[in-house]
């Protein structure tokens, strides 16, 4: 299997996926625009979306596919069944139990995860409906992750990265069609959000029947508990849930801040989240999905010298890649937003705000994107002590200067998204020097020229984008067919210049294949 290549039909799903949730937000932006009606839906729905990264694709994924790998390629293909079912049969158990809590629990929710909002009874009720609505998502996005992961494990990586899609098809229908048959209208984003969880288990369930691989839950859940493959999984979910997911409580926190800042706080910052989330997925946790059943091959086969060149050639396209998107999102950040956003109820002082947080998150985005290529290097050993020490600095690291940033230096929202940005690249650093006080990943020859060449290139790149922008009130002037062919010829223009200019310095694309052993 090549792994460039399924990193790119990966990436390819993943960014019709992305795209599909431009025009979803561009749905909601222009018929909700940013006010209590949008807060309040954020808010019911960061929570089982936070729950969904945490647990579900953080650290149930972390923990379950490494073992299952090493189950696949040690332990025989009846063995391997067994503990799939015996996973389903405790996931379903405890899913169900904490969806039922979580319903029951929606106020407590809603006062721990945004407390400014019970200072306003009206948009403190209407959260908590929203929340209980949304809720089970968990339930079912948790199911799809292991789903995900048993079909990435199989090297089916496709169909996985296709299926969010789902969800943001569902969000533009109910947005569009089903709005007004609610009061209020925004009820309809939250049922979209439990159609979309169905639509997506639905599709994986038929995936694994094909192939043959469906797990079946069954009602003996102690003798599931006690099969010694999901003690393993459990034991290391446990503080996996730190390691992998820092950035995600961090955010969450962030909202509990950003609840008692100006109205509109809540939904810029959540703009700007989708906008880093763009390069975060395509790069990002594309790399995570290939490298994490591969690592975990390579340690199950005791073949370290390619473990290390796995994360070499991980690291290299992260450089490659995420860099020019930094740069790009911030040099590129009112043309984005005044294209995407700037229609019906989202005003230009909204574009200005969001764009604040824009520039801070692409400041830590490299960061963010490393730590999808480093922490894979720890888990797929099955060790979870260091990452977890250096989740528990970079969480309070960011809380630490989200206090100076928002009650010393008073940039409000944007010092949010800049904490969370800083803290990813500390976490990433600590990794990396995890890995290589533990013998795990050395350096291959020739970074020094090759961050000096993508230096050269960013600079070529970031000097076309910045003089092709302009001023934002032309931006906030223009039409939207304007803004859309304005957009586009910058896009393509930054990202010729950078190709090119790394082309013309040798770089060449069978240079980054490389085939999975």
């Amino acid at each position: 299997m090549n792994l460039l290549r399924a990193l790119a039909t990966v990436s390819s799903f993943t960014m019709l996926s992305r795209v599909l949730g431009f025009v979803r937000d561009f749905v909601i932006a222009r018929t909700f625009g940013a006010g209590m009606l949008t807060d309040a839906f954020f808010v019911a729905f960061k929570l089982p979306n936070f729950l969904r990264r945490l647990f579900a694709e953080g650290a149930f994924s972390q923990a379950f596919v490494p073992i299952l790998g090493e189950y696949k390629h040690r332990e025989g293909e009846d063995r391997t069944r067994e503990l799939l079912n015996n996973t389903a049969t405790t996931l379903c158990f405890a899913l169900f139990i904490v969806t039922v809590l979580g319903v029951l629990a929606a106020p407590v929710l809603v006062l721990i995860s945004a407390p400014g909002f019970a200072a306003t009874a009206e948009k403190f009720a209407l959260t908590v409906e929203l929340t209980r609505i949304t809720f089970p998502y968990i339930l079912f996005m948790s199911l799809t992750a292991m789903a995900s992961g048993i079909l990435n494990t199989w090297s089916r990586f496709a169909l996985p990265a296709f299926t969010p899609a789902l969800l943001n098809l569902s969000f533009i229908g109910m947005a569009l069609f089903a709005a007004p048959y609610f009061d209020p209208p925004v009820l309809a984003l939250a049922w979209a959000v439990f159609i979309g969880g169905c639509l997506q288990l639905g599709l994986q369930i038929a995936a694994l029947k094909r192939l043959g691989i469906l797990p079946r839950p069954s009602f003996n859940i102690l003798a599931a508990c006690r099969d010694s493959g999901v003690r393993r999984i459990l034991k290391l979910m446990a503080p996996a849930t730190f390691g992998v997911s820092v950035s995600q409580i961090s955010l969450v926190i962030n909202m509990v801040f950003a609840s008692f800042l100006v109205s509109g706080s809540v939904s810029w910052l959540y703009y700007a989240d989708r906008l880093m989330e763009f390069p975060a997925g395509l790069l990002g946790a594309s790399l995570s999905v290939i490298l994490l059943p591969s690592l975990a091959k390579l340690h199950a086969n005791g073949d370290m010298r390619e473990y290390g060149a796995l994360l070499d050639w991980g690291l290299r396209l992260t450089f490659l890649l995420a860099l020019p998107a930094a740069l790009a999102l911030a040099l590129l950040a009112i043309p984005l937003i005044a294209t995407l956003f700037l229609h019906g109820k989202f005003t230009p002082e909204d574009a200005l705000a969001t764009r604040q947080a824009l520039v801070a998150y692409s400041i830590g985005l490299s960061g963010m994107l490393l730590v999808k290529v480093l922490a894979p290097g720890f888990y797929a050993r099955q060790n979870i002590r260091t990452p977890v020490k250096i989740a528990v600095i970079s969480l309070i690291a960011t809380q630490l200067m989200n206090l100076v940033f928002i009650f010393v230096l008073s940039l409000a929202h944007m010092g949010l998204a800049l904490s969370v940005g800083l803290a990813g690249c500390l976490n990433a650093f600590l990794l990396f020097q995890g890995l290589r006080k533990d013998g795990i990943y050395i350096p291959r020859p020739g970074w020094g020229k090759f961050l000096g060449k993508l230096c050269l290139a960013l600079a070529l790149m970031g000097c076309v984008l910045y003089i092709g922008t302009g001023e934002a009130k032309d931006w906030f002037a223009a039409g939207v067919g304007v803004r859309i062919g304005w957009l586009f010829l910058l896009v393509a223009g930054g990202a010729a210049v950078y190709f090119l200019t790394l082309w013309l310095l040798g770089f060449r694309l069978a240079d980054f294949k490389r085939q999975a052993t």
